[in-house]
Parts: structure tokens; C-alpha cells; sequence
């Protein structure tokens, strides 16, 4: 905290299982229970045959690369990732599931690499293997001394923040929510006596009221209130109706940003009531190259997003959205050519909040002006 400001690194999706977990040094159990790829790496096979060879094993700092020093250079106050995988040995696949995330309890080195102040698990891996490899994920990150918000060994837990206690005093709170339409099964919602996921069944003015609930009970004067959500489908730039009337309720109920992700690509960036609404911030690290089919949402391109609002307020002061590359799973500069796309591409699906393109290849928003999506 400086100058009555307080600064968030938010990012998207942090996948460090499956083809990431087997580059590490401590790979897990390949395989898989896929359509049609039956081996974790495969996945490694498919990013070489794009992006050339990757030195396996590597280091934990290997996957997040250009991005430690931008969090070394910007020192935020407070890093809030959303880790989509489960941490576990087990091999109890989750019936009826296509896709299944999980990473080796010894990576996890490539996430504490990163310092979060809170990982949030509301999303649809982190029961992949089940409740019992929720445990394990649980165990294995708070042994680590990482805090979790959004799955728990109860409703209490899971539904609890995270408060990051600032140094000037105030806390961030963070709350998670795993909503149905991302992909999170209703069956991994937590209850009081089974452990699961804070779960929105859908974005309705019911949810959005339990959620204000949750933020009015444990907000205290000079905290800052972060609500990570994880919604919506894979592809596309709409933002529904009933997500944005969600965000909306958020907002006037306390919450000072909306950290919304799950989409394999940034989707549009809202400033409502002076407050930052991120629809989509899209992945952050994963395995996804080689993979074809949707090009045109250039999600190669990755996004760290550090956002500062007023200390005393919450109100949003700036907004810096850096480019990033994912190249043989590492996260470099974006080329120049690339930076120009994405800054003209998330200007206008966020409908004229005039993003500027700064001459360090960076993306900002210096002097929001409210306005919604409409």
C-alpha cells in the first residue's frame, strides 16, 4: 500500500497440472481418461511440435517465466491466482468428467514460486479426483502455508475469505464462488457436513443476494472486498445478461472488484460504479498449445492484471494489463504485433472504455470512467 492505494495482481487460470505437472520435476502418474489423449504427455509432445523443444525437467519457475519479474518490478500488495487443478497421487478418476486436472504434491514449488497471498479453488478441477483428492489438495497447500478460498472441508470453509491483513492496516477480503455454468458439477458443492466448492448453482438475483450476505457480514470499515468467480463458458467475447446483472449485485452489495475467469481468453473489462469488473482475465499458465481450433481467439496471449484502488474507498484508481506469450509453456514478452492485436481487440469488446496501449507494450486504464457493458 502507497499513497492511499492499494494494488491486486490478479491473473487467470493457473493450470499446473497434466502437460505442465510433467515437465516439472517431480511428474505424476501420465495418465489420462480423455476422448482422445490417454497420456499427460501428449500434451508436451503437442506444444515441441509448435514452439520447438522444452528442457524437461524444469525448474518451478519455468511456467510463470517473465512474469516472477513483473511481480518482483511491480510489488503488489496482494496476489490472488485461481490454481484449476487438483494436488494429489490419487488415481480416482471423477466419473463422468471429460477433462481431468491434477498435478504431483512435489510441483508444488511452481506455484509457492509465485508467493499467492490466496489461491482460490472455486473452479471446476479441483475435485477431478474427488473428495478425497480435495483433502490432499487442501492438505498439501495449507502445509505450505498457502491460503485458500473457495473449497473446504465444509460450507464453512469453503464459503469463508481469505483476509490479507495491509500494512498500513485494513484488510483485502477475498470471497470464491464456482458457478454451474463454468462446468463446476452441483454435486461438488460444499454443505456442512461434506467438503466441496462455495457453489453458485446460477448467476440469479437469489445467489447474488446470499453472496451481498456473505461480503456485509465479515466487511469491516477500510477493507477492500475481491470476489473471484468462476463462470461462464470456454470461448467467445458475449457476456450475458445475467452475469453482468451479477457482477452488478456484486458491486452494489460491497464488493470492490469482480476477478472473473474460467475462459481460455481475456473477455471484456467493465468499470461499473468506479469499480473493476474483469468478465473474463482468460488462462494464465496451461497446456494448451499445439492445440487448434480457435486461433482466433489468440489464446496464446496471457494477461497479468494489476489493478489498484483507493485505500480508503475501494474505488478504482488504475488498471495495468500486461501481454504475455505462452511459448514451450513459459510465459514471455508479447511481440509487439501482438500487444497491438489484444489492445485493439479488448477495447472494443469492452465497448469504448478506451484502453490505452503505453509505449512499454502495457495495456492501461489510468482515469476509469464508470460505465456498463450495455
Amino acid at each position: 500500500m502507497s499513497g492511499g492505494t492499494v494494488t491486486l495482481f490478479l491473473c487467470g487460470d493457473v493450470m499446473l497440472g497434466r502437460g505442465v505437472d510433467q515437465i516439472l520435476a517431480r511428474p505424476g502418474d501420465p495418465a489420462l481418461r480423455e476422448g482422445y489423449v490417454m497420456d499427460a504427455r501428449s500434451y508436451v509432445r503437442m506444444a515441441e511440435s509448435v514452439n520447438g523443444p522444452i528442457p524437461a525437467p524444469v525448474a518451478p519457475s519455468w511456467p510463470w517465466g517473465e512474469a516472477l519479474g513483473l511481480l518482483a518490478a511491480s510489488a503488489p500488495d496482494v496476489r490472488i491466482v485461481n490454481l484449476e487443478t487438483s494436488v494429489t497421487t490419487s488415481d480416482a478418476f471423477e466419473p463422468g468428467k471429460a477433462v481431468h486436472y491434477r498435478m504431483h504434491p512435489g510441483n508444488l514449488p511452481a506455484l509457492t514460486v509465485a508467493r499467492p497471498d490466496v489461491t482460490v479453488l472455486a473452479n471446476n478441477h479441483v475435485l477431478d479426483f474427488g473428495r478425497a483428492g480435495l483433502a490432499e489438495t487442501l492438505d498439501v497447500l495449507h502445509g505450505a502455508g498457502l491460503r485458500t478460498a473457495g473449497a473446504g472441508r465444509s460450507a464453512d470453509e469453503a464459503y469463508a475469505p481469505v483476509a490479507v491483513p495491509l500494512p498500513h492496516g485494513g484488510r483485502v477480503l477475498v470471497f470464491a464462488l464456482g458457478v454451474g455454468t463454468s462446468g463446476v458439477p452441483p454435486g461438488w458443492a460444499a454443505t456442512a457436513g461434506l467438503s466441496g466448492v462455495a457453489f453458485a448453482p446460477e448467476l440469479s438475483p437469489a445467489t447474488a443476494a446470499a453472496a451481498v450476505r456473505r461480503i456485509r457480514r465479515m466487511r469491516r470499515d477500510g477493507d477492500i472486498v475481491v470476489v473471484s468467480v468462476h463462470w461462464g463458458s470456454n470461448w467467445g467475447y458475449l457476456v450475458s445478461r445475467d452475469q453482468r446483472r451479477f457482477a452488478h449485485a456484486l458491486v452494489d452489495g460491497g464488493a470492490d472488484v469482480v476477478h472473473g475467469h474460467s475462459s481460455h481468453h481475456p473477455r471484456p473489462v467493465e468499470v461499473y460504479r468506479d469499480r473493476l469488473i474483469l468478465h473474463g482475465c482468460g488462462d494464465f499458465i496451461d497446456d494448451y498449445e499445439g492445440i487448434a481450433g480457435y486461433e482466433e481467439y489468440r489464446d496464446d496471449l496471457r494477461v497479468a492484471h494489476f489493478v489498484t484502488v483507493a485505500a480508503d474507498s475501494g474505488e478504482l484508481t488504475g488498471l495495468r494489463m500486461v501481454p504475455l506469450l505462452a511459448r514451450r509453456m513459459r510465459l514471455e514478452p508479447a511481440p509487439a504485433p501482438d500487444r497491438a492485436w489484444l489492445h485493439t481487440t479488448l477495447d472494443r469488446i469492452s465497448h469504448g472504455l478506451h484502453l490505452t496501449l503505453d509505449a512499454d507494450g502495457a495495456l492501461s486504464l489510468k482515469r476509469p470512467a464508470t460505465r456498463g457493458i450495455p
